[in-house]
């Protein structure tokens, strides 16, 4: 892989609410809560800002509603150093409402609106010059045409394999899966897959394989190899929201960078774990000095006592 490459993320964006409540309401009650963040989201564009935070250079396509707040969703990404290309539609931009309690525990409640992924026309016009990675998730027919690029042109693609994109079965994206550099899985896409998902997968024609784990952390499967990653030490987790998207984009980071998938894979899972001690997704990111710095400093368990 070329050091230098850029990763470019095509999907979804949204706009997400973080809701702390006390405990989830009642039928007809009235609950107070604590707008904790609102801020851009979507699986592949919260990728991308980790990607970016990671070190790497990135490009990220999606396409907005024509809602008032849509373009401001647009401004903190290109902010970080992140080379946007924004479309818009007629419609509502995706809105994510995620309802978190006292205890940590989420819920998610998601409008898709029309910005789950851009369409032919605003790809038609991306620049492909530099590319060395393709990331997405298969919200729309449009990415069959961009790994069908990607193919002829040999850049590697990962696809982040979100259970809402294979409702019925695997088969609409056996020509998605087919030549897959890596497709990133958790744990609620395996069981949706069936039995021995991973061998499914690999059977399909998918180079590897990541399962983010939870606590458990990360593993990574190629053939024969099996890596395993998790973090060393007790997390304090507030909201995981969105930690599957940092693994994903900082893997993808490191291994532009050169890094091989063994301290890919833990700097990922290292990352991913960092993003859950704060609240939301983007804002809970960390740049790779913040990582560096952290993992230097003494572990500390949940309640706060350095660990030995």
């Amino acid at each position: 892989m070329t050091a230098l490459a850029k990763a470019l993320f095509i999907g979804d964006i949204s706009l997400d609410t973080t809701l702390l409540m006390e405990s989830m309401p009642q039928p007809d009650e009235k609950l107070l809560v604590n707008i904790t963040n609102e801020m851009p989201g979507g699986v592949v564009t919260n990728a991308a800002l980790a990607c970016r935070l990671a070190g790497a250079e990135v490009g990220l396509a999606v396409a907005t509603g024509d809602d008032l707040f849509a373009d401001g969703l647009l401004n903190p990404l290109r902010a970080a150093g992140i080379d946007v290309t924004g479309g818009r539609k007629p419609g509502r931009t995706c809105r994510a409402i995620v309802l978190l309690d006292a205890l940590g525990e989420k819920r998610l409640l998601l409008e898709p609106g029309v910005s789950m992924y851009p369409d032919d026309a605003l790809l038609n016009t991306l620049n492909w010059r530099g590319v060395g990675w393709l990331h997405t998730a298969v919200y729309g027919d449009a990415a069959h045409g961009v790994i069908g690029h990607c193919r002829t042109a040999g850049i590697p693609w990962s696809i982040d394999l979100e259970p809402a994109t294979f409702m019925n079965g695997l088969a609409p994206l056996h020509s998605v899966l087919e030549g897959a550099e890596t497709v990133f899985c958790n744990q609620r896409a395996l069981a949706q897959i069936g039995r021995n998902p991973i061998a499914q997968l690999l059977a399909l024609g998918v180079k590897s394989v990541i399962c983010t784990l939870g606590p458990q952390g990360a593993r990574y499967v190629r053939g024969d190899a099996r890596h395993h990653a998790r973090f060393a030490g007790t997390p304090a987790v507030v909201d995981t929201t969105g930690a599957g998207d940092c693994l994903a984009g900082w893997f993808i980071a490191r291994r532009l960078a050169g890094d091989d998938i063994p301290r890919a894979l833990q700097e990922a899972v290292d990352a991913a774990t960092f993003s859950c001690g704060g609240m939301g997704a983007q804002s809970s990111y960390p740049t790779r000095k913040q990582l560096i710095e952290s993992e230097h400093a003494p572990a500390r368990n949940a309640a706060g006592n350095t660990e030995r």
